[in-house]
């Protein structure tokens, strides 16, 4: 028998090949791995989010039936204080808790609908009740009618009642058990998704690093391909291919290098200035340099944070009633400076403006933003314009973009005399990560952070440019009908740092340890007396405990009880209290669709001590204009 080459054996040959294909095919192979790994983690937050619902409709239940025992045993302590002094306002609990019991029931069974165990139990309780309510009534007409109570009636009472706790002790226990059930499931998923999320940055960074070798191969195969080229058909579409691969693997590779760069320059920033801090320094005097490094690249970790969640429409917005004429007439003279001395600015202002609902902070941040880019593009100065409109979009131009509903619109636009763009650098400029700038000079997410506010304003943004003619960036927001009284004025920068007095008490509630302990501190540093909870129970004691707390300070998101509904509690007890919620993810109980909920006071996290400072002298005093 002849021996088989290495290079004859079928198998190897097979590997040689699915590992060719494997290589050829990379930008696919990596984005289905991308698409599966987020698919998956979809279906693990989307079962995540499925069983909180659970684990919510089981505290849901657990309260129904907490309120049902307690009118119940209200009712029975009127009917007993009546029986005892004969007085008729003992009556007033008795009826009004005879007069809400059945829609507390009716609660129960609709909040256990799914689950027929308890649908039995409620039925027994229904029946219970009944006979509690009879024997109430019938106790009453006894003292009335002059009659005395019979001994075994009043037993007959106590052992009805002792039916119904235990009745409803079982079914708190099933929930109890459903509680924990559904929690550590939940639990586990969210757990999974974190790991799928962590695979799929691993498979994005590891297509990045595929894509710098790949696109160096590739684009030597192009130039090789580019002067081979015989102008066949099949040629052709061989150069087309590997470009239009190219280009897909430029834009991955755009998007996720930009982010990586971003933040590991902060974090190195961050992380070897508390390194040479900690090694170096033995006072405080030598620490504050690394310190401040650090403290400066961790708030431009925040910036990019907002940069993104601009971009992606997901940042909460406080739209208010504006007049964009007297917005851009405060900020003209922050423009002014913003641009320099060697940019003349001009303003356009529409006589009659109509009023807009966005939020004014954004607003001008937005028309900083655009501004500063036209100043770059002037290096050698120029003129900016500022310019207000009225307008109508119709339907042919609603026609020609397809996010824009015809109707009535506000125009706010910013021209440049400067270098303009080609095509293709306005077809891209607001894609994140996009920039001309040098290296260093800029994010790339200035633009794209503009339009992401303008989007989630449900406004429209646009473009006009040629080379050499200058850049016009015109920005559009729905006209928004609304009493005079109730436009507001943009709001200005306070010099002075508002501090709180020792006999204001705030409480503070937030799950997290570290930044508990930051807020306690910061507090403190502004001069307010503290207390703080780790839970909503927790809180709810101290709340009470405490009658002179004149804040709540509470994080949205928290285990067992919201900070929504920790207020919702918190509120029925002490109608006075100033509630001031804080979150750093916008989908939650107090922000929905991006927008803030009327009459919610919000500070985003991260924030510093001057935005806590101004934000809680706001919610306490309802007045920036001083300070304490």
């Amino acid at each position: 028998m002849q021996p088989i080459a290495w290079g004859q054996m079928p198998f190897l040959s097979n590997l040689s090949f699915i590992a060719e294909f494997a290589k050829r095919r990379i930008p696919e192979i990596a984005g289905i791995l991308i698409l599966l790994s987020a698919i998956a983690t979809a279906m693990c937050v989307l079962e995540y989010r499925q069983q909180s619902d659970a684990v919510q409709h089981a505290l849901e239940v657990k309260n129904a039936l907490a309120q049902l025992l307690s009118t119940l045993q209200d009712a029975e302590t009127g009917q007993r204080g009546f029986l005892l002094t004969g007085d008729d306002a003992f009556q007033q609990p008795y009826t009004r808790g005879i007069a809400i019991i059945r829609t507390h029931l009716a609660d129960v069974r609709n909040l256990t609908g799914d689950n027929e165990v308890q649908q039995r139990r409620i039925g027994r309780i229904e029946h219970l009740v009944s006979q509690k309510l009879a024997e109430l009534a019938a106790r009453i007409e006894e003292v009335r009618t002059g009659s005395k109570p019979s001994p075994q009636g009043l037993r007959s009472g106590k052992d009805v009642m002792d039916a119904i706790r235990a009745e409803i002790a079982d079914m708190r226990l099933t929930e109890d058990r459903l509680f924990e059930a559904r929690t550590n499931i939940a639990n586990r998923f969210i757990l999974i998704a974190a790991a799928m999320a962590a695979i799929t940055a691993a498979i994005a960074v590891a297509a990045v690093s595929m894509w710098v070798w790949q696109s160096r191969a590739l684009t030597k195969e192009l130039q090789h391909a580019n002067l081979e080229l015989t102008g066949t058909i099949a040629q052709r579409d061989l150069a087309e291919s590997k470009a239009r691969q190219l280009q897909k693997l430029e834009a991955i590779g755009q998007l996720t290098g930009g982010i990586a760069h971003d933040f590991n320059n902060i974090l190195a920033v961050i992380i070897a200035g508390l390194s040479l801090s900690n090694r170096r320094s033995k006072t405080l005097e030598e620490a504050k340099p690394f310190m401040d490094g650090a403290l400066e690249a961790a708030h431009r970790g925040a910036e990019l944070t907002r940069r993104l969640l601009a971009f992606a429409r997901q940042q909460p917005l406080i739209p208010r009633t504006l007049n964009v004429n007297r917005m851009v007439s405060e900020i003209s003279e922050l423009i002014s400076r913003a641009v320099g001395e060697t940019v003349r600015t001009e303003t356009v202002l529409a006589g009659g403006a109509w009023l807009v609902n966005v939020d004014a902070n954004q607003l001008q941040n937005a028309v900083l933003n655009l501004a500063v880019n036209a100043r770059d593009a002037m290096p050698d100065g120029g003129s900016l314009t500022i310019e207000t409109a009225n307008c109508h979009l119709d339907d042919r131009y609603s026609r020609q973009h397809d996010d824009v509903p015809p109707g009535q619109y506000v125009m706010l636009s910013i021209t440049d005399t400067g270098t303009g763009m080609t095509a293709d650098v306005a077809s891209r400029a607001f894609e994140p990560f996009f920039t001309t700038k040098d290296a260093g000079k800029g994010t790339g997410l200035g633009l794209s952070q503009v339009h992401g506010f303008v989007r989630q304003s449900n406004g429209h943004i646009k473009i006009y440019t040629e080379p050499g003619e200058g850049t016009t960036v015109k920005m559009y927001f729905p006209r928004h009908v609304a009493p005079a009284e109730e436009e507001l004025k943009c709001e200005q920068p306070i010099e002075n740092l508002p501090k709180g007095q020792p006999s204001t008490l705030v409480l503070v509630v937030e799950d997290d340890t570290r930044v508990r302990s930051l807020s306690v501190a910061l507090l403190r540093e502004l001069g307010y007396s503290v207390v703080h909870a780790d839970d909503a129970r927790s809180a709810l004691a101290k709340l009470d405990s405490h009658p002179t707390i004149g804040l709540l300070f509470t994080d949205v998101v928290m285990p067992e009880m919201s900070g929504r509904k920790l207020a919702d509690v918190a509120l029925q007890r002490r109608p006075d209290l100033k509630v001031l919620y804080t979150t750093g993810f916008t989908k939650n109980a107090v922000i929905h669709g991006g927008i803030l909920d009327r009459g919610v006071n919000f500070l985003a996290k991260p924030f510093t001590l001057e935005e806590l400072a101004f934000k809680v002298h706001e919610v306490l005093l309802g007045d920036l204009s001083s300070t304490s």
